[in-house]
């Protein structure tokens, strides 16, 4: 029995498996440390670190799995990802479930999921596939932009209008991936500064219809004395619609005010979880109060999801932090690495699809951390609490331990083969 133990190999690239395990026992020990209202709340101090324990070894279940497919069938799950992710898009905006003033989450046979992390594996997974399909010999072909626009835009679309910062991110991916699969460089172009221009109408569209806190109280009380049944009905109708667009303007708002507020003037009511993760952040003193010390945790909301990063820094220090990043920058490159010894475009493009969505995420939620970026709900990935993009993100490490273990190699030049050639006869005398 040992023996055959012995002999077991690890499938897949040593460092991507690394780095994965690092991130996961960080994972566990900032999440065990950051639940405390999770753990006041439920009476049990465990059960939130053991049921994150637990999505955890389900990701990796699905990951091994994963792991295990051969790249070259991951073509087959394309046209009933992006179906089901349309369905599930539409249906979230009827029938989804809100939460934090976002509706994004939806119930199927008792499991609930954000449609939007599924989504997003599935247009990386559709790009991948045009951009490998339409190469030439001088790079992609002109027409591939203009198919991966219709099969990503809506979806884009549907996710903007509840997470307008995931849509935001995905596009960057997508951008990303079709520089590197070699689009026109043209088409590249005109697509920044259609981007641009619209980023600039939809900031003025939203500064323009939102209101300000103060201004959406008047407007909430004006509509509860209205007595007009038409009315209200058409107001709930355009809520449906422009809700978000308040939220954003606050967000955008807070984070262009950048007057130096004395620390007794701090509202800690109205600015808590930048305020918290501030001091989190200061109180660290470089070197980090040590795991499971944290005091901000008990006053930071989300602290086990989108401020964990703040968490970890109070707790591990600059060092930490450094550590923490340090690792998706390691698997950023270790990705590229092995996409440049793939011998065709598609799982090449494919991995470094999911390793861009990973690392984006990360470095977005850091910024975030660290007052660089407005407040969005974007978790870290594979580190903060979550349900569905933890195992989401586990099968994405998945896909690219597959191809790192699965995908036929570059051919390796003559005269590498003859060096190595003369050196194992040498060895072998």
């Amino acid at each position: 029995m040992f023996d055959k133990l012995g002999k077991l190999k690890i499938k897949g690239d040593g460092i991507i498996w690394a780095v994965f395990l690092i991130l996961c026992i960080i994972s566990i020990i900032e999440v065990f440390s950051a639940s405390s209202g999770l753990t006041y709340k439920g009476g049990s101090y465990f059960k939130p670190m053991l049921y994150h324990t637990l999505l955890l070894v389900v990701g990796t279940a699905f990951m091994i799995v994963t792991m295990n497919v051969k790249c070259k069938y991951f073509k087959l799950v394309t046209p009933f990802a992006l179906l089901f992710s349309l369905l599930m898009l539409i249906a979230v905006l009827i029938v989804g479930q809100s939460t934090n003033g976002a509706q994004r989450w939806i119930g199927l046979f008792g499991i609930q999921f954000q449609p939007s992390e599924l989504a997003k594996g599935a247009v990386i997974l559709a790009e991948a596939q045009i951009l490998s399909a339409m190469q030439t010999v001088d790079g992609a072909d002109r027409h591939a932009f203009k198919y991966i626009m219709i099969v990503s835009l809506p979806i884009l679309f549907l996710i903007g209008i509840e997470n307008l910062s995931t849509a935001g991110l995905l596009f960057l991916t997508i951008l990303i991936m079709m520089f590197i699969g070699r689009v026109p460089k043209k088409q590249l172009l005109r697509t920044v500064g259609i981007l641009i221009l619209a980023a600039v109408i939809g900031l003025s569209t939203i500064m323009l219809l939102g209101h300000s806190e103060d201004k959406q109280m008047t407007a909430n009380d004006k509509m509860v004395l209205t007595e007009q049944v038409d009315a209200e009905q058409q107001k709930s109708a355009l809520a449906k619609v422009f809700h978000r667009f308040d939220t954003w303007k606050a967000r955008i708002e807070k984070f262009l005010d950048f007057r130096e507020i004395p620390p007794e003037e701090v509202d800690l009511d109205k600015d808590a979880q930048t305020a918290h993760a501030n001091i989190a952040i200061a109180s660290s003193n470089v070197i980090g109060k040590g795991p499971g010390n944290s005091v901000e945790r008990d006053f930071l909301s989300q602290a086990f999801s989108d401020f964990i990063y703040a968490i970890i820094i109070e707790e591990m220090g600059i060092v930490g932090a450094f550590v923490v990043c340090l690792l998706y920058i390691v698997l950023l490159f270790r990705t590229a690495t092995i996409a440049n010894r793939c011998a065709n475009a598609f799982p090449a493009l494919l991995i470094m699809g999911f390793a861009l969505l990973l690392v984006t995420q990360a470095m977005f939620n850091m910024c975030v951390a660290v007052g660089l970026a407005p407040v969005t709900g974007q978790p870290l990935p594979l580190v903060s609490k979550g349900g569905t993009s933890t195992i989401v993100n586990c099968i994405y490490i998945g896909v690219i331990l597959s191809v790192s273990y699965t995908a036929k190699r570059k051919e390796e030049p003559e005269t590498r083969k003859k060096g190595k050639l003369a050196v194992a006869t040498a060895s072998y005398r």
